[in-house]
């Protein structure tokens, strides 16, 4: 009850309610529009390889835009800069809905504008995350980053469960609108914050913009923590990753089910990020939090080739919610880490190398799986990948004493300067 006392503290701030109810409503929209455009890929197509494409483009961008994302967030006014990239996110789906409403969708527009939001978003994501610091204490900053992965989870849970029976009576246009009013929304909520001054600026532009990406990049490379924390997780994201972003083509081919599944299933990912991160919360501490990061991934792994192995909807589910809870508990973890150990003026660039991982990763992992799935099915693909994380689990296992001594140790140290 302590520990969920933390996290009520997380929640009692005037801002960090604000900021929170922001992103809600914004995710909640957000989950809505990915069932919705991952739907509408697929009558548009009828391809798994297409629904990959598409999940592609949203999520690829991250590899080019993030390392600069994150160097502009550390060097201008990052509520100003969360602001307009959450309208033009609400653009995006505004665009999207109403060229599909008016008939002339192909996939080619829908590549394009799924790139466009990618862009958005990848400046959106480390804007937003570097202003945690500046709306709680820092003694409340880690429950804070456990709150903000919640929400993430609530809103998978709700988003997909809303979006579910809209796509099946309305079609998908009121799916994705509900996104343009969402990022609307909160776009225009950030101006309420009342972020301190420290924080609402990284630093100083002190050298040219290239030169901050490659020093961001270099101090994430050479973190003997960060360093091996990071590309665990990102080669952990390319192999696990691909089956929550070509969903639907898993919901047809292997339990001959449609769109209500689809969105069961997704909703079920979301009970168990939510499960997954309210245990990671109830903890308090960071003590542990770097092995967490690493064994989740791990089980994540089993669960994900339970849930391709299996032809029974119903052990799917529970499969879905174990891969939900696990990849939340290593989100969580990971996102923590980095935002306690990573120096004040370089966290910007710290959570954009984090947002590259989680949105480019995984799209590498979707095409891969859906340029296989169409030549070899969709289970051969995923079970081989998951054999092979456990040489990446291997190599992260042997590294686990170092990467504890220097994230939970700085950390500690950190917090008590």
């Amino acid at each position: 009850m302590a520990s969920f006392g933390a996290l009520g503290r997380a929640l009692s701030h005037r801002d960090s309610r604000i900021f929170f109810g922001g992103s809600m409503v914004a995710w909640t929209g957000l989950w809505m529009q990915r069932i919705a455009v991952s739907w509408l890929a697929w009558e548009l197509t009828g391809s798994a390889f297409w629904v990959g494409v598409v999940a592609f483009c949203d999520l690829a961008p991250a590899v080019f835009v993030s390392p600069v994302a994150g160097a502009v967030a550390d060097r201008v006014d990052r509520v100003r800069l969360a602001t307009w990239t959450q309208i033009a996110i609400a653009c995006q789906a505004a665009a999207v809905a109403g060229i599909t409403a008016s008939g002339h969708m192909t996939i080619g527009i829908l590549l394009v504008l799924e790139v466009l939001s990618g862009v958005a978003g990848s400046f959106a994501q480390p804007a937003r995350q570097t202003l945690m610091p500046g709306i709680v204490p820092r003694s409340d900053l880690p429950a804070a980053v456990a709150a903000n992965s919640l929400v993430f989870a609530v809103a998978r849970f709700v988003g997909p469960a809303l979006a579910g029976p809209i796509i099946a009576v309305f079609g998908v246009v009121p799916a994705i609108a509900a996104n343009a009013v969402g990022y609307l929304v909160a776009g225009l909520s950030v101006l309420l914050l009342r972020v301190d001054a420290r924080e609402r600026r990284g630093h100083a532009a002190s050298a040219s913009l290239g030169g901050e990406v490659v020093e961001g990049l270099r101090y994430a490379w050479r973190h003997p923590g960060l360093g091996p924390l990071l590309l665990y997780a990102a080669l952990g994201a390319i192999l696990l990753r691909g089956v929550q972003e070509v969903l639907p083509p898993f919901v047809e081919r292997l339990f001959g089910r449609g769109v209500e599944s689809l969105a069961v299933l997704t909703a079920c990912f979301g009970v168990g990020a939510l499960a997954g991160g309210l245990w990671v919360a109830s903890r308090g501490r960071l003590e542990g939090t770097t092995r967490i990061a690493v064994l989740a991934a791990l089980v994540q792994a089993a669960a994900t080739a339970g849930f391709v192995a299996t032809p029974w909807f119903a052990v799917g589910m529970v499969c879905a919610a174990l891969i939900g809870a696990t990849a939340s508990m290593h989100g969580i973890s990971a996102q923590t880490l980095i935002q306690s150990a990573a120096e004040p003026a370089l966290r910007g660039r710290m959570l954009s190398t984090w947002g590259l991982i989680t949105r480019a990763c995984p799209a590498l992992g979707a095409l891969a799986l859906g340029a296989t799935g169409e030549a070899f099915g969709l289970r051969l693909p995923t079970l081989l990948a998951g054999v092979l994380f456990l040489g990446v689990f291997a190599w992260g296992w042997g590294k686990l004493r170092r990467m504890e001594e220097e994230l939970e140790g700085s950390s500690s140290t950190a917090a008590n300067r």
